[in-house]
C-alpha cells in the first residue's frame, strides 16, 4: 500500500474513487491519465491496484493511492471503469455484496453497461466530483449445477447464464422447465437465461427480445434450437428456470456466467437459474430515455419520424 496512512482502510475522510482500466490499450491509458489528473484537481483521491498503476508515468502514478485488490474498495465512493462491457463485468465481481456503485466509461464498441463515452470523460469526472449522480439497482442471477443429487457448482451473473454444448460436433439434448414444470425438450447449441440488463448482450445476439431496464423479468432464449417450439420467453422474475442435460443423448455441456466464469454441466446434470437476492448498483448520470440509448448504441434508422402530438397519453419511452 502507498499514498499515506489509512488510504486503503476506509478511515481516511478524504473522498476517494477506485478506478479500474484495461491498461494494455493505449486509449484506456490515455483516458486513465486524464481521469487521475481531473480527480486530483477536484481534491478526490484516485485509488488503483498496484498492477494497473504500474502502467502510468511516474509523475502520474504519484497522484494515486495503490492498494491490493482486497483493500481497494475500502472507503471508495464508487468504482469507475474505463473499458468495455467485459471490464465492467470484471468490476461487478469486485463490488458484489457491497453498496459501492459502478460507473462505466465506454472505450469498447457498443458498451450498453457503460454510462458515458470516451469523449465525455471530463464532464463525467466533474459530475462525480459534484455528487451529481444517482444510483440504480439491477437484478442479477444465481445459478447452480446439480448432479446425482449434489450441487457441484454455483455462481451468479449480471447479464446471463448459458448452458452450451461442450463438443463442437454434437448438439446438446436439453429439456427446459419453468417453476418445476416441463416446458419443452429439444436439440440445440444451448440455452440462455438472461436479465433485462443482459437482454442487449448475448441473448440479443441469439434472437432474444430487448427488455427495458425497468421491467423485472427473466428471459429464456434457445441457441440454434432444432424444434418447432423454441421461441424466446419472457417469464416472471420470481420463476425458476431449469435446464436438464439429457443423459445418453449428448456429451454434456458447459455452464457460462457472463462469459467469464465456466463450469461443467455433465450429461444428466440439472442447471437451475433464479433471481439473486443481491443486485448490482450502477451510478447513473443520464436522465435520458432508453429508446434513445437503443438508437444511439445500435445506430438505428429513425429518418422520417415526426413524433407524437403532445397531450394526454404521450409517453416518455422509459428511462435509459
Amino acid at each position: 500500500m502507498s499514498g499515506g496512512p489509512h488510504a486503503c482502510d476506509g478511515t481516511d475522510p478524504v473522498r476517494s474513487v477506485l478506478v479500474l482500466a484495461h491498461t494494455g490499450r493505449p486509449e484506456a491509458l490515455n483516458a486513465l491519465t486524464k481521469v487521475v489528473h481531473r480527480f486530483h484537481e477536484a481534491g478526490i483521491r484516485t485509488v488503483m491496484t498496484s498492477e494497473e498503476a504500474a502502467a502510468l508515468e511516474d509523475q502520474d502514478r504519484a497522484l494515486v493511492v495503490q492498494c491490493d485488490l482486497e483493500g481497494a474498495l475500502d472507503g471508495a465512493e464508487m468504482v469507475i471503469v474505463l473499458g468495455g462491457d467485459g471490464t465492467i463485468l470484471r468490476a461487478a465481481e469486485l463490488v458484489r455484496g457491497t453498496d459501492t456503485p459502478l460507473l462505466g466509461v465506454n472505450l469498447g464498441h457498443v458498451g450498453f453497461l457503460a454510462e458515458a463515452e470516451r469523449e465525455e470523460i471530463v464532464g463525467t469526472v466533474a459530475r462525480v466530483a459534484a455528487g451529481d449522480y444517482r444510483v440504480e439497482e439491477r437484478m442479477t442471477l444465481d445459478v447452480q449445477v446439480v448432479a446425482d443429487g449434489e450441487v457441484i457448482a454455483s455462481s451468479w451473473a449480471v447479464n446471463e447464464v448459458s448452458v452450451e454444448k461442450a463438443n463442437r460436433e454434437r448438439m446438446l439434448e436439453l429439456v427446459v422447465d419453468v417453476d418445476g414444470r416441463p416446458l419443452s425438450s429439444f436439440g440445440a447449441d444451448g440455452v440462455i437465461a438472461a436479465t433485462p440488463t443482459g437482454s442487449t448482450a448475448y441473448a440479443f445476439s441469439a434472437g432474444g427480445p430487448v427488455v427495458w431496464p425497468e421491467v423485472e423479468a427473466l428471459l429464456v432464449v434457445p441457441i440454434s434450437a432444432h424444434a418447432l417450439f423454441a421461441r424466446p420467453l419472457v417469464i416472471a422474475p420470481t420463476s425458476v428456470v431449469g435446464v436438464e442435460v439429457l443423459p445418453g443423448m449428448s456429451d454434456g455441456g458447459v455452464l457460462w456466467c457472463d462469459g467469464r466464469r465456466t463450469f461443467a454441466a455433465p450429461a444428466g446434470a440439472r442447471v437451475e437459474v433464479r433471481r439473486s437476492a443481491q443486485t448490482v448498483k450502477l451510478a447513473r448520470l443520464s436522465t435520458g430515455i432508453f429508446t434513445d440509448r437503443l438508437v444511439a448504441k445500435f445506430g438505428l434508422p429513425v429518418a422520417g419520424w415526426r413524433g407524437p402530438r403532445p397531450g394526454p397519453g404521450s409517453s416518455d419511452g422509459g428511462r435509459a
